[in-house]
């Protein structure tokens, strides 16, 4: 049975979201709120009066298909959010779509980062940051953008592995001595045999392979130490993207850099010597090991009046850190350059009057 969950307040059975400062969940309606431990029992607790009803297997089997996948017709962006929304616009070019199909069959994540900045600190933090942008156009900052700042959950994949790494070959050590007026140039030579074991945790790499990645490439990293185990709860309140790269890709890229890393690691604790060969090492690689993950991002887009040319603000929603890209006001810039020239130009035509 294709369905979804909502997670009501037990108080007055208004819809409950997530709220980050609070790090548990809040009820807009009564203004109660609750820790994941009180949600957790009151559903099992619903799950097991279910069951005796025997209905457990339907439950579980909705509880796998609980959410709803739509793509953008504009950008392609591959959004996930509740089967209740029937329309919205798309966070990414703003393009307003209608929600179709399920995601049926999709892998859900193992883990979920929880937002730990709500939307009131997030805009006070893009509101600090943007006012130190001299030039950028007040549209990109007015009040119709910032109803667009969104909340998103994108996929990353997290790589685990042991990393074993080998080095051997013959370097050369070159010391210079001075006696009186000789100078003495001696050089040795060392067999190097170096090994060394690197454990490798949850490195994260963002899934998505459509434009939108730049959004969540960006804000990285994030502590993966915070992880929690998946749960939908979480993604109340917010948009969530659903992974649209496949394993063995991230796997291929990841295991290349790690093994670079590896192989770098050890060179450097040799690095007094010269002459050891590039390819002198090797790295083995064991326990490998992928986990699917989403990770919290205040996101918010603009495209300049007939210009194809995207801009973006994005903060991570966990860290606080910032990164954007700005359009340029070039009204503004040249209203800057005349402040500046304008007065100079006069300076220079007095000292010139005066001194001729």
């Amino acid at each position: 049975m294709a369905g979804s969950i909502s997670y009501k307040c037990p108080n007055c059975g208004g819809e409950l979201v997530y709220a980050p400062e609070k790090g548990g969940f809040h009820c807009p309606y009564c203004s109660s709120d609750f820790t994941e431990e009180k949600i957790k029992a009151l559903y099992e607790q619903r799950e097991e009066t279910e069951a005796a009803k025997g209905q457990a297997a339907e439950e579980k089997a909705a509880a796998r298909d609980e959410l709803v996948q739509y793509n953008c017709p504009n950008c392609g962006a591959v959004i996930v959010t509740e089967e209740s929304t029937a329309a919205t616009f798309c966070y990414y070019c703003h393009n307003p779509v209608v929600l179709v199909g399920r995601l049926s069959g999709a892998e859900q994540p193992q883990y979920v980062l929880p937002f730990a900045i709500d939307r009131k600190k997030a805009l006070d933090i893009f509101g600090a940051w943007i006012k130190k942008k001299k030039f950028v156009p007040r549209a990109f900052y007015d009040e119709k953008q910032i109803e667009k700042f969104t909340g998103v959950y994108f996929p990353y994949l997290l790589y685990s592995c042991e990393a074993h790494s080998n080095l051997e070959g013959v370097g050369t050590r070159v010391e210079h001595h001075e006696r009186g007026d000789i100078e003495e140039i001696v050089t040795s030579k060392y067999q190097i045999n170096r090994h060394g074991d690197l454990p490798v945790k949850m490195v994260a790499r963002n899934a998505l392979k459509k434009a939108n990645r730049v959004l969540a490439e960006s804000v990285q990293p994030f502590a993966t130490e915070n992880l929690k185990p998946f749960a939908p709860s979480y993604l109340s309140g917010f948009v969530a993207e659903r992974r649209d790269m496949e394993s063995d890709a991230i796997q291929t890229e990841t295991r290349e850099e790690v093994s670079r890393y590896a192989l770098a690691s050890l060179r450097n604790s040799v690095s007094m010597y010269q002459g050891l060969p590039v390819d002198a090492g090797n790295v083995s690689l064991d326990h490998e090991k992928l986990e699917y993950a989403l990770m919290p991002v205040w996101t918010m887009t603009y495209r300049e009046p007939g210009s194809s040319k995207l801009y973006y603000f994005s903060l991570n929603g966990q860290s606080g850190k910032v990164v954007g890209e700005l359009p340029v006001d070039n009204g503004k810039l040249f209203r800057y350059f005349l402040t500046i020239f304008i007065p100079l130009f006069i300076a220079l035509l007095a000292l010139m009057y005066f001194i001729s």
